[in-house]
């Protein structure tokens, strides 16, 4: 049993000492803790202990004399882990210079390792007189102590058994990453122990591991984890930078959440699986000016938060959400940057997806690629080992393309380009080409392909199934009368001429499944699955599932033959793109190394790129003249493939090129048409057309 699985109350008597500034944060060494607290503008600070036996109970009140470089500090020898704690903080209230100091409210500690209950709100935790019903009533400070209860903190005793775990550390072009839920991957599983399900022991498990493995996939890109308040299944409203969720874990909230998580990415590293974290640091869950004070609100608000130039007691909101963290403050940066580097040098993650990226690197007045979050992160050698991706937009700014040569991106234009060529939109054809290329015209800035992250679905709309299964989106069950969620609907029919029948139907949406996956799974960059997308996981319509902790989001593993098929193709696809280096390159192809094809068997003209009804072309790649090698010395340049992407409704005879002076052979490795990929490949002739049918993809190789 690990350390930080005991539970002792604070001795008595209470002895205690100066202690240090850093690190921030509850630091155990053995003998006793050392608290440390950054606040600017408090007048008081108290550190408060809590029984373990009994969270609810206050046992001592310490105040913190010590200051140092604005922070905060003391220490208390004998405590122990497991000891509960939290913070009163002292000052002026005057929200009308966005102060909202209020010593009733017990405050997490932003630097806390572990929180020992789930943080399910109650009104007592709002900083302000709820029960006064005017609009002014943030204004009005409220008297009622929150600590009873308020979650608490949790000290915890870092020692940990990583019995030589390694990094996989593989590289970002040879990643397959597969966007995905603790809770919903293996809530539902038949054969994982009931105990386990939905926890980070269960994704852990063999049973995971396995399937992760046969899938194909490199990464797992976790659903964020930074323990958040519960009002949302997806967990975009963070308020513990440095603490895994707690009900993610089977063995208890203690600090055995920490355990369990190390052992669930230990776990996974053994199976050469890397863990990349969706971390949420653009805005907190203490909302508004009417939101929760849970943290940063009551320690620092004017640090913490960018703040309404003219009307200091609002938030700037760059989110969506409420608030926006304000990173141009030195101590809100350092915050984040020491979380970053804590979940990789004690947790041993992988790398971090970024959400809203955008608004992580705002001034109050702008965004730009020149921010001190950019310069900080450029410059530390601890990032510098691991993934970085950005969602490259906010609510007020799209920023595809624009951030660091450091930084991979979720590419928007990928998923809108794709959706609208399969669906048959006009005027697609010259877009489409730069983005099965990995989006030179975005990235050849210093860049690769492996900077684009090509996503054709992700958890904030549309599974797989329902983008080509429903032409509107079905969120009656989230409770905002169906107004929530984008309209970013695929329509299997696509509005031109197609098939009525029910059984027709059906299979042109398993072709369409087909043809994403296999689109996603070929272009150059970096593909990023969604969890159950491999298997037509559908939401029944729902394209938000934000708040649906329910079958609705769940991975449900009882599959018909159909599922069973798509996920057989899916990790034939991941298989046959580690196979073919060529189709996953660290470099752009060079302009004689690549060339697009009309039907007819000629190379496409600026009219063809230009005219709005090209819906069938190929891209032929020339391995010929790579001359490249992967990591270990293989070498790239040995295959000649032509890719032909079939958007037409209809059939689309294809001449096939001749390649040097005899006949040349093509034989068919991927054909989407009929899901197979299998080594009894068609033998076709250069120089003849083959027949690709409507709505399909080809992959040939020349033999």
């Amino acid at each position: 049993m690990s350390k930080q699985q005991k539970t002792a109350p604070a001795p008595e008597p209470i002895q205690t000492k100066p202690g240090k500034p850093y690190p921030l944060g509850a630091t155990y060494d053995g003998e006793g803790v050392n608290f440390a607290l950054f606040s600017e503008n408090a007048t008081a600070v108290y550190l408060c202990l809590y029984d373990p036996a009994d969270p609810s109970s206050e046992t001592t009140r310490i105040p913190l004399i010590e200051q140092t470089d604005l922070v905060w500090h003391i220490y208390v020898d004998g405590l122990q882990p497991g000891q509960l704690y939290g913070f009163r903080i002292d000052g002026p209230y005057d929200p009308k210079l966005g102060s909202f100091f209020n010593a009733n409210k017990l405050l997490l500690d932003p630097y806390a390792r572990a929180i020992n209950a789930p943080i399910n709100h109650n009104d007592a935790w709002l900083g302000y007189d709820y029960k006064n019903k005017s609009e002014d009533r943030y204004l009005i400070k409220s008297e009622e102590d929150s600590g009873p209860s308020m979650p608490k903190s949790v000290v915890i005793d870092t020692d940990f058994d990583w019995d030589g775990d390694a990094a996989p550390s593989i590289p970002m072009h040879r990643s397959v990453i597969y966007e995905m839920h603790v809770k919903g991957f293996t809530h539902t599983h038949p054969t994982i122990d009931k105990s386990i399900r939905g926890t980070y022991a269960g994704l852990g498990t063999t049973e995971s591991i396995d399937y992760l493995t046969k899938l194909g996939i490199t990464a797992v890109e976790l659903l964020p984890i930074h323990q958040y308040t519960d009002e949302s299944y997806w967990g975009y409203n963070s308020i513990g930078f440095f603490a895994p969720q707690n009900t993610y874990s089977s063995s208890g909230m203690a600090g055995q959440q920490v355990t369990e998580f190390k052992e669930m990415v230990k776990s996974l590293h053994k199976a050469g699986i890397e863990v990349i974290l969706d971390v949420v640091y653009n805005h907190t869950a203490e909302g508004n000016h009417f939101g929760p004070m849970l943290s940063f609100q009551g320690i620092d608000n004017r640090a913490y938060y960018h703040q309404v130039g003219d009307s200091p007691e609002h938030y700037m909101d760059y989110t969506g959400t409420g608030n926006t963290f304000n990173m141009s403050h030195p101590r809100a940066l350092q915050l984040v940057m020491d979380s970053l580097r804590y979940w990789v040098t004690d947790m041993h993650v992988d790398g971090f997806r970024f959400d809203l990226a955008s608004a992580l690197v705002r001034t109050d007045e702008e965004v730009g690629r020149v921010s001190s979050f950019l310069d900080t992160v450029a410059q530390d050698p601890i990032l510098a080992q691991v993934k970085l991706i950005a969602e490259p937009w906010d609510i007020q700014s799209y920023q595809v393309g624009d951030f660091p040569v450091r930084w991979s991106e979720w590419n928007g234009k990928y998923r809108d380009t794709l959706r609208g060529f399969w669906k048959g939109d006009e005027g697609k054809a010259r877009e489409t080409t730069l983005r099965l290329l990995g989006s030179p015209d975005l990235y050849s800035d210093g860049r690769s392909p492996a900077n684009s992250v090509n996503l054709i679905t992700a958890h904030d709309g549309f599974t797989l199934n329902d983008l080509v299964s429903y032409n509107d989106k079905h969120n009656e069950a989230n409770g905002e009368d169906n107004r929530d969620g984008s309209n970013d609907n695929m329509s299997w029919n696509c509005g031109v001429e197609g098939p009525t029948d029910e059984v027709a139907i059906n299979d042109l949406r398993e072709r369409q499944k087909r043809n994403f996956l296999a689109t996603m799974l070929l272009s150059q960059g970096t593909p990023m699955l969604v969890m159950g997308d491999e298997c037509g996981r559908t939401q029944h319509g729902n394209n938000n599932g934000y708040n649906q902790d329910s079958e609705i989001s769940w991975m449900n593993w009882n599959w018909d033959e159909k599922q069973q098929a798509l996920f057989d193709f899916t990790s034939q696809l991941t298989s046959l793109r580690r196979e073919i280096p060529l189709l996953s390159r660290r470099k752009f192809f060079g302009n004689e190394q690549v060339a697009y094809m009309r039907p007819d068997g000629q190379e496409m003209t600026e009219d063809d790129f230009n005219n709005p009804h090209t819906h069938c072309l190929a891209l032929f790649i020339d391995g010929l003249r790579v001359d490249e090698q992967t990591e270990d010395g293989q070498a790239i340049g040995d295959e000649q493939l032509l890719w032909i992407l079939n958007a037409y409704w209809d059939d689309v005879p294809f001449m096939l090129p001749k390649i040097g002076r005899k006949t040349s052979s093509w034989e068919v490795v991927v054909d989407t048409s009929t899901g197979q990929l299998t080594p009894d490949w068609k033998d076709v002739k250069g120089g003849h057309e083959y027949v690709v049918p409507g709505r399909s993809s080809v992959l040939l190789r020349l033999r």
